[in-house]
């Protein structure tokens, strides 16, 4: 195992081969990345970054010279065009890299809009990549019309940065209701309220049907026949799995890379971790979007790669920042089929149940409740929702 080649140079990349190293590996790394830049945080950019209140280079994950120290070979600005799991090789700019192990942490790509509904014209953007950032900070100024195309995570980010740099602001999003896909009737309505409160025109159950303009975006006709004008667009409307290069290189394709649950994909010398991979959970299948996951599915993935036969447990847990809002979840609600509420003075958390087992939580600015609730997931504890609902419980006591 003396050469072990990383593609994708993002969290999960970045914290894979520094597990490598950390792990007592002591052959070749070589850590590949399309962007020109090294590894670095994505949540910021749509948020602190955009706002200015974050420069550049305190979005890199680890200074370059970390690489240099760990002898990790960093090549930036180089996609990758080809896997040959036969000859053990990588392709990229007419140059070919033999491994010995191969992994791939090569994330997700935003949706975009259809060129044929507008989705081409400049001023409309998507939020993934650095260069992204910086092209919707170009367009973005006190006064400006946005459409936020997209009423989850990342429009509604979007769509607070937007409003406290003092443009004025419209979110549409086509199922009844923002949040819908991923948090329950009482999350959505506080994050329509968050909105509205700072002038944000929120409109459910309302699609795009096309965007209007020459060359430059100027407007937008929506699903119900209204008509806006628009001077930039902002759209999130989710992201798919980057899996192009191992389904043309043949490995196994399910919502993302498959894995077993050690990481490894179809191929016996080929790992995938982070937002590309599935990876076996709860007797089905499942893929998760998140830095936590991107982190230790990679840590453990580098770890299997040096032979410990781990399997992936993950511990989900995930963030949004929204004005002064801070949104933390803990586990996964699918299938809840009720809801405890926890009021704590400005605080409130909202506890998915399924009968008596609780799954996750959703906690606004609640980080004490929050943490007690991921704990008592982490350990399969389930108070009954009454407890969490009544004003009296002692949260902390529930641990014991």
């Amino acid at each position: 195992m003396s050469h072990i080649i990383v593609i994708g140079a993002g969290q999960a990349g970045s914290s894979l081969t520094a597990k490598l190293r950390n792990s007592g590996f002591d052959g070749d790394i070589t850590l590949i990345g399309a962007e020109a830049v090294p590894p670095y945080q994505r949540p910021p950019l749509s948020k602190a970054y955009l706002l200015g209140d974050m420069e550049k280079e305190r979005l890199f994950l680890r200074p370059e010279k970390f690489y240099d120290d760990q002898n990790i070979t960093l090549r930036l600005g180089a996609p990758v065009t080809k896997i040959d799991p036969a000859a053990k090789t990588v392709s990229l700019a007419g140059e070919t890299l033999s491994y010995d192990q191969l992994a791939l942490t090569t994330g997700s790509n935003p949706r975009h809009l259809p060129a044929s509904i507008g989705g081409a014209l400049n001023g409309v953007h998507v939020v993934r990549s650095l260069d992204d950032v910086d092209a919707m900070g170009a367009d973005m100024a006190p006064g400006k019309r946005a459409l936020i195309v997209g009423g989850g995570y990342i429009g509604l980010e979007a769509a607070a940065v937007a409003s406290k740099m003092g443009l004025e602001v419209t979110v549409i999003e086509m199922a009844d209701r923002i949040l819908q896909r991923v948090a329950a009737p009482e999350t959505s309505g506080y994050f329509r309220k968050l909105h509205e409160a700072h002038g944000v025109d929120v409109r459910e159950g309302i699609g795009l049907d096309r965007l209007l303009g020459e060359t430059h975006v100027s407007g937008a006709r929506l699903t119900d026949g209204s008509q806006m004008d628009v001077d930039l667009v902002i759209v999130g409307v989710g992201i798919t799995p980057g899996d192009a290069l191992a389904a043309n290189a043949g490995l196994t394709i399910n919502n993302g890379i498959e894995t077993d649950a050690h990481g490894r994909t179809s191929d016996p010398n080929i790992w995938a971790a982070g937002d590309c991979a599935s990876f076996p959970w709860q007797g089905g299948r499942i893929r998760l979007e998140s830095v936590q996951n991107a982190i230790d599915q990679a840590e453990l993935v580098a770890e299997n790669i040096m032979g410990a036969g781990k399997d992936y447990v993950p511990m989900p847990w995930f963030w949004s920042d929204q004005y002064d809002v801070k949104l933390q979840i803990a586990g996964l609600n699918t299938g809840y089929d009720k809801i405890a509420v926890r009021h704590t003075d400005d605080a409130v958390s909202y506890w998915y149940y399924k009968g008596d087992i609780l799954l996750a939580v959703d906690a606004m600015n609640d980080p004490r409740n929050f943490m007690i609730a991921k704990r008592l997931i982490a350990a399969g504890k389930s108070p009954s929702a009454d407890a969490v609902a009544d004003p009296d419980t002692d949260m902390k006591a529930l641990l014991k």
